[in-house]
């Protein structure tokens, strides 16, 4: 089993950031096979997958409750305890995502009718939405699992099974919007059939591997049997990530309500970069996973201090490396947008957002890096706190007075972005240096580190 000496940033990060950019491609794969058909049945899927989007995220507050739990537990050298909560989060995400999947099934037209879509898009994203709704229970499953896999060390795997899924969901969605080989030309269905048989069979594979990874067995027992304790461990972390998950879904939700009322074209330049954008965040997501299992693993053990120095000098690479992948992308900019419309005013407009992207994006990093490790200590409460502060207190006011009030439109939203990106970015950085989450953490090392270096922490 690894621990917190032979784990590695790179070993771990780079199966990461793969698999991120991998699930990414399963909603970019959707809306840019789609675009084929037009911009504006591309533009109504785009936002039915923020709702998705949105979804899936709400499914990660069991999974990083989970993951912190358990790398703290390892780290202290407790295995079978470390089991018994695998248990317990695929059980809590099965349950969670059954609701999801029913809600979102049951009031799909009304997310639409909510967030300003147009009317004559409203049937195709309702068609989508519906579809993966009702099965997003998959996804539940996925992110329980993966992120156990994952606590335990073994990035590569999740790597390699969503590889899968992703070949899977390209050639399904080939053979089954346009109709190639004798298969029907099913449109937007066709991509919501191929999404959820990809993402069934990807669940299969995992449940498989759990079972040969994870360091102790897991009981059949410890799926409906919960204790308490645990459970309280997993939501402790959890329910504030979800918090903060929450309200910066909704804030977004809102803010593209806003872009709505901006007109068509802004509502598909904006998907069509927000969706490139994901893939600025992948390296920072990767390089934030990657540190949080390795404090996580630290911070069982006990040693805050080398928790402190790891995460200094992860977010330091993750700066640097996403400055070179956005500074990239925007030279790049007018091809990318080539690549998803013909339409000359939209290719400009998003054109003009990749170059605020290179002041937005540096900031953002901080948020991802900075929030995943303070997590991994045990320090939950405060980045939700200051999160809803920011994005409802900054973010979403300010979209409105530039974006639709002063008419600067598009880039007047994406200016809001920004500033609230840098605002929690370095007051995380602030809560980080303070050394104040190191009195968080809930699990106690096995055996007492050499040194308890916590008070010097924060120096």
């Amino acid at each position: 089993m690894p621990t917190w000496k032979t784990l590695s940033l790179f070993g771990l990060a780079w199966p990461i950031l793969v698999d991120s950019v991998l699930r990414m491609m399963l909603g970019t794969a959707d809306v840019f096979m789609l675009s084929r058909i037009s911009d504006g049945v591309a533009g109504a899927v785009g936002l039915a997958n923020e709702i998705i989007v949105f979804c899936i995220l709400m499914f990660g507050f069991v999974g990083i409750g989970t993951s912190v739990a358990i790398t703290q537990y390892l780290g202290a050298g407790r295995k079978k305890t470390a089991s018994r909560i695998s248990a317990h989060a695929i059980s809590l995400n099965v349950l969670f995502g059954l609701l999801v999947g029913l809600v979102l099934f049951g009031f799909s037209e009304q997310w639409m009718r909510m967030l300003n879509l147009d009317p004559g898009q409203i049937a195709i994203a309702n068609t989508y939405l519906k579809a993966i709704g009702g099965f997003i229970w998959l996804e539940a499953i996925s992110y329980a699992v993966s992120s156990i896999i994952r606590a335990n060390g073994r990035t590569r795997d999740v790597m390699f099974v969503t590889l899968g899924v992703n070949v899977l969901h390209v050639t399904g969605n080939y053979l089954l919007i346009f109709g190639h080989f004798g298969f029907p030309e099913w449109g937007v269905t066709g991509a919501a059939v191929s999404t959820i048989v990809s993402r069934a069979v990807g669940v299969a594979v995992l449940l498989i591997l759990l079972y040969r990874r994870v360091p102790s067995p897991i009981r059949l027992k410890d799926y409906v049997r919960f204790d308490k304790a645990h459970v309280k461990r997993i939501l402790g972390v959890g329910l504030p990530a979800a918090g903060e998950q929450i309200a910066w879904q909704s804030q977004y939700m809102t803010v593209m309500s806003f872009v709505n009322l901006i007109g068509a074209q802004a509502l598909s330049a904006h998907i069509y970069v927000f969706n490139v954008s994901t893939y600025f965040m992948a390296s920072s997501t990767a390089i934030g996973i990657a540190t949080e299992i390795i404090v996580g693993h630290m911070v069982g053990a006990g040693e805050k201090k080398a928790a402190y120095f790891r995460l200094m000098r992860s977010l330091r690479l993750s700066i640097a490396v996403t400055a070179v992948v956005v500074a990239v992308t925007a030279l790049f900019r007018y091809p990318i947008m080539g690549l998803f419309t013909d339409d000359p005013k939209i290719a400009a407009m998003g054109a003009g957002i990749f170059l605020i992207s290179i002041i937005l994006e540096p900031g953002r990093v901080f948020n991802i890096v900075v929030i995943n490790s303070l997590r991994a200590a045990g320090d939950a409460k405060f980045p939700v706190l200051m999160g809803v502060f920011s994005m409802w207190g900054v973010c979403v006011p300010l979209s409105y007075y530039l974006g639709v009030h002063l008419h600067w439109g598009l880039p007047g939203v994406w200016i809001a972005f920004t500033v609230d990106e840098w605002l929690r970015g370095l007051i995380m950085l602030a809560r980080w240096k303070s050394g104040v989450w190191a009195r968080k953490s809930f699990v106690q090392p096995a055996k007492p580190p050499a040194e308890q270096p916590a008070a010097a922490v924060g120096a």
